[in-house]
């Protein structure tokens, strides 16, 4: 039991710095693309960490020390991505060598400890097992091709920083400057900080000396000052790191860029889009055109309106990124905050208005209100994104629970409405949204049930919430909709019973609800019309040990036989799945099969089929026996995609977004 704890412990361990990782961004232009391969391919390895928690007491020793290995190397990886996202872009490039090594070093280590991450006789889904041979391939092959960044960018620099300032090179230091992304005031600002910081840091064993890098800034200094000559540059890199000046600056975030006004280089607070595509402050962006100028500011293109769209997108995403980093953002007109004075508009509907009248307390003003939020949510995205941002969720999630029916329909389905928009999912998770959609999926009407159940399948698109959302119990209320519902229903459950089954730990709830008699009455139900989404669910859970032992009851190789011979696309590929899933270890499914005539529609699968298909064509002729050897397309992957992202369901539109 205590082996079991430490495993656990260990494995959370794992998980939270892979989250660390995710959170790293906005990395050094030198560094960028290898970085962001690194953090992209780490984040593939938090579902196995996430399965491995489920079947801990079945993981082995010799697992487990790998998985303490990639602890050490993971630590090492986001130390490593943190210096890469806040380290000066000069002297990364001047330690471009010892960058190259550093990578060399994690992608070794990566791919050593995957080498030992025993998984294939565990319990876990096939396509969760490809992705993460993904995941070791690319490690592999980015093991064997080294190479030298930025080569000509570190001879030109290395130029320049071994020459006095008084001597002339040859090196054209404005396109230096444009590499380094260093042509503005507020990035040459950035730099010094990073710089002074990184050198105080110590670690970097080179030759660089304050009076060096002095030089070096001051010829970079001097480009920049030449398009800015009134403004001061302030750099640290002379002066003591203990004068509070220096040592209170580098502790205060680092707007990122794309939040910069291209004219003040301050962050934007009401940021608009030009008629060219260029997004800027409002207020700059005014006196610019007020005073003559018919061009871009940016890119000098030629106006032909003078119209101001709001960036609401970008100004949420500023929003989200001021209240982290615990940034006040400025006032700015025409938007409107919870506790704000201003007012704001969306469709000339004042919103603040319609959230008074909500929390009136009044029956009808609440009913109106919620209905009107609803309809504004359904038109488009830059509605849900002001709405959101106006401070609408948490109060429409206080009306979950409300007793009238009518303000309940309402509020699930601007909620639902609302969902759709990525940036919003976080939010309404983040304020306890799920208990009280899950009491609208058990207690509401009909149409607020199905609406329910629309908004747990839009939040679960997002990995983290499938266990959270199945966590706090949504998979008996999802399974008595499929049950109950009408067809609207049914699909809208089915949709969230999918995503939610992804999530190995799911499954086994799904199992217990009663999920599979339900769906293998669907399957042989006369109409037809959920066999594709019930199939893609049985395929699933039959890569489970009690999905198996459900799914065996039933007697339905017939079934699945008819399925592969005549049935969908999908659902000849899905039916082929859950045989591969069920004949191993069963000899009387295999001979049933066979005698069955089902080996010709799987050769024509096998030929024919899409990808998914012809690989799982091919695994069960092999279990079957079949002479025939399978087609070697079985094995090509479509665009390097794994099994997980080619789907088995073909995910619908939510079915209630189309109707509110």
């Amino acid at each position: 039991m205590a082996v079991e704890e430490d495993c656990a412990v260990l494995l959370k361990k794992l998980i939270g710095i892979v989250d660390e990782i995710a959170e790293i961004s906005d990395f050094k232009c030198v560094v960028r693309r290898q970085c962001r391969d690194l953090s992209r391919r780490l984040k593939l390895l938090t579902p196995l960490f996430e399965e491995f928690l489920e079947i801990r007491e079945k993981i082995t020793e010799e697992t487990v020390k790998a998985l303490v290995l990639l602890e050490e190397t993971l630590e090492s990886a986001k130390e490593f991505l943190r210096v890469c996202s806040r380290g000066s872009k000069i002297l990364l490039v001047l330690q471009s060598e010892k960058l190259r090594d550093k990578f060399q070093e994690l992608t070794v280590r990566f791919e050593q400890a995957l080498t030992f991450v025993s998984y294939e006789k565990l319990d876990i889904p096939d396509e969760l097992k490809e992705q993460v041979e993904l995941v070791h391939s690319q490690f592999g092959k980015a093991k064997e091709r080294t190479e030298a960044p930025y080569l000509q960018l570190y001879e030109d620099l290395l130029c320049i920083y071994n020459l006095s300032s008084d001597v002339d090179t040859e090196v054209d230091v404005s396109k230096l400057s444009e590499k380094l992304e260093l042509t503005s005031i507020g990035r040459f600002k950035e730099e010094s900080l990073a710089l002074d910081e990184m050198i105080a840091s110590g670690g970097w064993d080179v030759e660089l000396t304050r009076e060096k890098i002095s030089l070096l800034m001051k010829k970079f200094e001097d480009y920049v000052r030449a398009g800015n000559p009134n403004i001061s540059i302030p750099f640290c890199g002379n002066c003591s790191l203990s004068d509070q000046a220096c040592t209170d600056s580098p502790k205060s975030p680092v707007v990122p860029d794309d939040f910069r006004c291209p004219i003040s280089l301050d962050l934007m607070n009401d940021p608009v889009i030009i008629c060219s595509g260029q997004t800027y402050e409002r207020a700059c962006i005014k006196r610019w055109l007020e005073a003559g100028h018919g061009t871009c500011p940016k890119t000098q293109q030629k106006l032909s309106s003078a119209t101001l769209t709001p960036n609401y997108a970008l100004s949420s995403v500023i929003g989200h990124w001021c209240e982290t980093n615990g940034v006040e953002p400025q006032k700015r007109s025409g938007i409107s905050r919870p506790g704000k004075t201003s007012s704001c508009s969306v469709e000339g509907v004042d919103i603040d208005a319609l959230l008074v009248r909500l929390t009136s307390g009044d029956i009808e003003d609440q009913r109106a209100a919620a209905g009107e939020l609803r309809l504004l949510a359904k038109n488009n995205s830059n509605n849900r994104l002001f709405i959101a941002e106006a401070g609408a969720i948490p109060l429409l999630v206080a009306f979950l629970s409300t007793p009238d029916t009518i303000t309940q329909e309402h509020v699930i389905t601007a909620l639902l409405n609302l969902s759709i928009c990525e940036d919003n999912k976080r939010t309404i998770v983040s304020s306890d949204a799920v208990p009280g959609i899950l009491h609208v999926l058990k207690n509401g009407s009909m149409q607020a049930r199905e609406n329910a159940a629309a908004t747990i399948f839009s939040l679960t698109i997002v990995d983290e919430y499938k266990m959270t959302v199945g966590a706090l119990g949504a998979i008996p209320a999802v399974v008595a909709l499929l049950r109950e519902g009408g067809q609207r229903g049914k699909k809208d459950a089915a949709a969230a019973l999918f995503n939610l089954c992804i999530y190995q730990g799911n499954k086994v709830r799904a199992i217990r609800a009663g999920l599979v008699p339900l769906l293998m009455g669907l399957l042989t139900d006369s109409g037809g019309e959920m066999v594709d989404e019930a199939l893609a669910i049985v395929a699933m859970l039959a890569s489970h040990s009690e999905g198996k032992s459900a799914i065996r009851s039933f007697e339905a190789v017939p079934l699945f036989v008819e399925l592969i011979r005549n049935g969908s696309p999908k659902s000849r590929e899905n039916a082929t799945a859950v045989l591969v899933h069920l004949c191993p270890g069963d000899q009387q499914y295999v001979e049933e099969a066979i005698n069955l005539g089902v080996v010709n529609p799987l050769l024509d699968l096998a030929e024919n089929g899409t990808d998914r298909g012809k690989r799982k064509a091919a695994q069960l002729l092999q279990l079957l026996g079949n002479p025939r050897e399978p087609l070697e397309e079985a094995h090509v992957q479509t665009n390097g995609q794994t099994e997980a992202q080619i789907l088995p369901l073909q995910l619908p539109v939510i079915a209630s977004a189309n109707e509110i």
